[in-house]
C-alpha cells in the first residue's frame, strides 16, 4: 500500500472521466483547488475573511 504507480493513476483517471464526464472535470478541479487553499489558510491561522466587494474601491463618487 504505497504510492500508486503510473498504470494505477491512469486507471483511476479513466474511471473518474467515465463517472463525471469531460465537461464536469474542470469545475471539480477548481472547487477542489479552492477547498485545499482555504484549508491551508485555516491551518496557518489566516482566518480573517475580506468581505468588502472588489468592485467598490471608494465609497465617494468622483466629481
Amino acid at each position: 500500500m504505497g504510492i500508486p504507480g503510473t498504470f494505477e493513476l491512469i486507471l483511476i483517471l479513466a474511471v473518474v472521466v467515465l463517472i463525471f464526464g469531460g465537461r464536469k472535470l474542470p469545475e471539480i478541479g477548481s472547487a477542489l483547488g479552492k477547498g485545499i487553499t482555504n484549508f491551508r489558510r485555516s491551518l496557518q491561522g489566516k482566518d480573517e475573511i475580506d468581505v468588502t466587494p472588489k468592485d467598490k474601491k471608494d465609497d465617494e463618487p468622483k466629481a
